[in-house]
C-alpha cells in the first residue's frame, strides 16, 4: 500500500479507505469484506465535477457542446483504463483467484472502476484538493493528446460515421445484462449492425456501456484493417 500512496502522492489519514478502493467484488465474493463499488460510485461523481470545473475555468470561451465532448473523452472507461495502466494500478487490485488467473488486473473496465474508486477514497480522505491533484496530474494532462487524435469526437459518433459510410446503416445498441446492486450496477451493452453483434462493452450506466461497446468495435475494426 505504501507504494500506491507514493504513486498518489499522499499520506492518507485512513488507509482502510484505499484498501476498500482496490478491492474488486470478486475478491469479496471469495473472501468476504467490502468491495469498491460504493467508492466507485462516489469517485465517478468526483471525477465528473473536477473535470467540468477544470474545463469551465481553463477554456472560458469554449461552447457547452465542445466542453461536454471533451469531458466525455477524458472520463470514458478507455481513457481511465489507460491512465490506470500508466499508474500501474493493476498490481494493487485485490481479485479472486479465478479473476486473477483470467488476467483481471489488465481488464480495462476493472482498471477504470478501480481508479474511480480511488478517487472516491481520495475525496473522503482529503477532500476535493486530494482528488484534484491526481485528476490534474494523470488525467487532465491528456487534453492535448485528445485534441491531436480527435478523441473528443466520441466513440459512438465515430463508429456511427464508420457504419453509415461502410454499410449505409446506423448501428443500434441492446442491453445484454445488468449485474450488481441498484446503487452500483454494471451494465453490459452490445452494439449491432443489423442482426450482427459487432462488440460489447461494460459501464456503470447504459450510456457508458454503449460508449465502451463502440470503442471496442472501433478497436476490432482497426485490428482487421492492420
Amino acid at each position: 500500500m505504501d507504494d500506491l500512496f507514493h504513486i498518489l502522492g499522499i499520506t492518507p489519514k485512513d488507509k482502510t479507505l484505499f484498501q476498500t478502493a482496490i478491492t474488486h467484488k470478486s475478491f469479496t465474493n471469495e473472501n468476504g469484506g467490502v468491495d469498491n463499488e460504493r467508492l466507485e460510485f462516489l469517485g465517478d461523481a468526483v471525477l465528473e465535477f473536477l473535470t467540468t470545473d477544470f474545463l469551465f475555468r481553463t477554456f472560458p470561451n469554449m461552447p457547452e457542446g465542445e466542453m461536454t465532448a471533451l469531458r466525455s473523452a477524458l472520463v470514458r472507461k478507455e481513457s481511465l483504463a489507460e491512465v490506470a495502466q500508466k499508474m500501474e494500478l493493476g498490481q494493487y487490485i485485490r481479485l479472486s483467484k479465478g479473476e486473477k488467473s483470467a488476467g483481471g488486473e489488465k481488464k480495462s473496465y476493472i482498471l477504470a472502476n478501480t481508479l474511480e474508486a480511488i478517487l472516491g477514497a481520495l475525496f473522503l480522505d482529503g477532500g476535493i484538493p486530494s482528488a484534484q491533484i491526481v485528476v490534474e496530474t494523470y488525467l487532465l494532462s491528456r487534453i492535448e493528446e485528445i485534441y491531436e487524435k480527435n478523441l473528443h469526437i466520441g466513440p459512438k459518433n465515430a463508429f456511427q460515421e464508420f457504419a453509415q459510410e461502410k454499410f449505409s446503416i446506423t448501428p443500434h445498441y441492446q442491453l445484454l445484462s445488468a449485474e450488481g446492486p441498484d446503487h452500483g450496477k454494471t451494465f453490459t451493452m452490445g452494439v449491432f449492425i443489423g442482426e450482427e453483434k459487432i462488440s460489447e462493452g461494460k459501464g456503470s450506466s447504459k450510456q457508458k456501456a454503449e460508449s465502451d461497446a463502440a470503442q471496442n468495435a472501433l478497436h476490432s475494426i482497426q485490428k482487421k484493417i492492420k
